[in-house]
């Protein structure tokens, strides 16, 4: 029976500052906090970027999408050492230094335009001395513009990737991983005058996708959406003891759209929804676990997801409509399997209602509903086979609109000159959100550039296959193992650097090897997503759970282990994506028929990874039922109709001896 109702505002007084916490957790450092001229120049400076990106979305520059990129990454690279310390303790405001780098970075990045772009790309494969010096000087300064961004980690990998480039020729030729060698020209021009390198897939994403998502979610979130979001899950679910645990998810799941990153929707998660759980009664560490798995199930969830969908979109030259189908039912699992483990939680702890002061969700959809609809646009018109840049521009017009009816409705002094700033800002500030995104995609194009010129990807890839035939000869094994072998590699890449370099290098190195074993690419493409961002949620480091420990006050061991609690399906179900056939249907691709009848067995699959993980079927489940729900779930989720029917007699054999035991534990209680 439930215990007394306790009551909690939906704004408390006392809540942690999430600025803070973000730039001390999250994966990307933080940006300066400029003052007085500095923050107005670099303000211009951004929106002077982002008029450019809107300009090459309805107006494309006649010299083509490369000319766009070298201008693109000569604009804002200058902007990353202004806005970003080069040590943690060095001052806001920039220095000599960071003047000094950010007008070498406009030079060098505008050279090949400058100069006359189509005399430099004449001289593709014969640089000139000029040419070399300046592409070495950009390489370096895109290094450090990604240290600054992200740490060390990526820009000392894109160290060894370019040792491995230029001395390959000195390893024993016997060697798999020898190749001929690079001269240090050729691979300046293979990343300064070639698609493949600073200017490859990676950096085409960011300068088309990705800036324009994070300026819509500027633009949204200045229209009062993320509030309304996070009103609108506190009122959605009002007395009941699952309902705190239910708001978070929801919460988590609705904040996405206006983030880009796991960790800070995490924070800005738990400063709102930390005080409902801990009067619920939530130990601190579940609580935490709950808060990082709901903030990092929004970067996977549609329609906006996270910055590596859409290079899958390019990878695979298919539209980000495609990418947000193949995500959907991942999703509904994802949140299945939090949902299940909130009901078990609150039953184990004994949760207690919890009343939020708020208005009711009926009234919060009329007076806020409109917030909804700038999404409903983005898929509207992918459906309609409008670009996802073209389409995110017009949802963020009508997100800016319904912001201009607000403040004509309020009446204030100024309201359109307030608005038309909102505006301005927003893009500004969704230039300068995209920045470290930015830097890392064009540090990956030298990752993806080596490998494809040195054919290490096909070799690393063999030797991962290869590890798998040295165990089994059988293909199913061979398959299983590889899968493996390669969610941990991701998993482990992840822990090192960003989800988007994760995913990138991760396509280029592991994704031939499913290939090779006939995994088809959408398949692929998305284990490979998911694993990049369930990095982030990986021990020893998981980031998003540091963070979410760092508000509840828990221990940050116990906290990631009850992170990974919630977020175990999200590992398990992508492994059925590419172990059978029939996993395929999990994407959507396929029958409808099919993609019912998979999605039905793998909740079940889910339900009964619940149980494992919640200790708890119908009461309070024991150790021979949760013995027994592991097997199940594993066979479930493999898709066969054998492994299926084995999986679902171990299912209701722990059920049965569930009721078995519950009885005598009554008798005995």
């Amino acid at each position: 029976m439930a215990g007394p109702v306790e009551r909690v505002s939906s704004s408390p007084d006392e809540r942690p500052d999430v600025a803070e916490l973000v730039a001390e957790y999250d994966e990307e450092r933080p940006s300066r906090r400029l003052g007085g001229r500095w923050e107005l120049g670099v303000w211009i400076a951004a929106l002077v970027v982002a008029l450019l990106v809107l300009k090459q979305v309805f107006d494309p520059f006649s010299k083509g999408n490369q000319y766009y990129l070298v201008v693109f990454l000569g604009l804002t690279l200058p902007l990353v050492f202004l806005s970003y310390r080069p040590w943690r303790s060095a001052p806001d405001d920039p220095g000599p230094l960071d003047w000094v780098l950010a007008l070498v970075a406009l030079l060098v990045g505008l050279y090949p335009v400058l100069g006359g772009y189509d005399a430099f790309l004449d001289r593709q494969g014969q640089l000139s001395t000029l040419d070399v010096v300046a592409g070495a000087v950009l390489l370096l300064l895109v290094l450090e513009a990604c240290r600054r961004t992200t740490g060390l980690v990526l820009p000392a990998v894109c160290l060894a990737f370019l040792a491995y480039a230029y001395y390959g020729g000195f390893l024993p030729q016997s060697w798999d991983v020898a190749h001929a060698g690079i001269d240090f020209s050729q691979i300046v021009n293979a990343l300064y005058n070639d698609a493949s390198g600073f200017f490859g897939t990676p950096l085409d994403v960011a300068a088309t996708y990705i800036v324009l998502f994070t300026i819509y979610g500027a633009v949204l979130d200045s229209s009062g959406a993320g509030k309304f979001f996070v009103d609108i899950s506190f009122a959605a679910f009002r007395r009941s003891r699952t309902a705190p645990g239910r708001t978070a998810a929801l919460s988590g799941f609705l904040l996405g759209t206006v983030s880009g990153s796991g960790t800070a929707t995490t924070v800005s998660l738990g400063a709102v929804t930390w005080p409902m759980l801990r009067k619920a009664g939530y130990p601190r560490e579940n609580a935490g676990g709950l808060l990082a798995a709901s903030g990092i199930g929004a970067i996977l969830s549609p329609p906006t997801l996270g910055a590596a969908a859409f290079i899958i979109a390019e990878y695979l030259q298919t539209s980000y409509l495609d990418v947000l189908l193949w995500a959907m039912v991942p999703t509904l699992l994802y949140y299945l399997g939090i949902v299940l483990a909130v009901e078990a939680d609150a039953r184990r702890f004994g949760a207690k209602p919890v009343e939020v002061d708020s208005p009711s969700a009926w009234k919060l959809l009329l007076r806020g509903g409109y917030h909804f609809l700038s999404l409903g646009v983005i898929v509207l018109f992918l459906a309609l086979g409008i670009p996802p840049f073209a389409a995110v521009v017009y949802a963020s017009g009508v997100a800016a609109l319904f912001a201009l009816i607000t403040r004509w409705r309020s009446r204030e002094d100024g309201w359109l000159l307030a608005w038309v700033r909102s505006v301005a800002d927003s893009l500004a500030t969704g230039v300068r959100g995209a920045l470290p995104v930015i830097a890392v995609c064009a540090a990956a194009g030298i990752i993806t550039s080596t490998i494809t010129k040195t054919g290490l990807g096909q070799v690393l890839a063999s030797a991962l296959v290869d590890a798998a035939r040295s165990v089994s000869s059988n293909p199913t094994v061979v398959l299983a193992l590889t899968v493996v072998f390669a969610a941990v590699a991701v998993g482990v890449l992840g822990l090192a650097v960003p989800v988007t370099a994760s995913f990138i290098i991760s396509w280029v190195v592991i994704g031939p090897a499913l290939a090779d074993l006939g995994v088809a690419a959408p398949e692929r493409a998305m284990f490979i997503f998911y694993y990049a961002v369930l990095s982030e949620v990986t021990p020893p480091t998981a980031l998003a759970a540091v963070a979410a420990a760092a508000i509840t006050g828990g221990a940050v061991m116990k906290t990631m282990w009850q992170t990974w609690k919630y977020t175990l399906p999200a590992f398990l179900v992508p492994l059925a994506f590419v172990l059978t056939d029939n996993g395929s249907a999990l994407l959507l691709q396929g029958s409808w028929l099919d993609a019912l009848w998979v999605t039905a067995v793998s909740a079940l699959g889910v339900a009964a990874l619940a149980v494992v993980t919640g200790g708890w079927l119908i009461s309070r489940a024991g150790l021979p039922e949760r013995l027994l729900c592991v097997p199940a779930a594993l066979l479930l989720l493999y898709l066969q109709p054998i492994t299926i029917a084995v999986g679902t007699g171990f299912l209701a054999v722990a059920v049965v001896v569930h009721l078995v035991l519950r009885k005598g534990r009554t008798q005995d209680a």
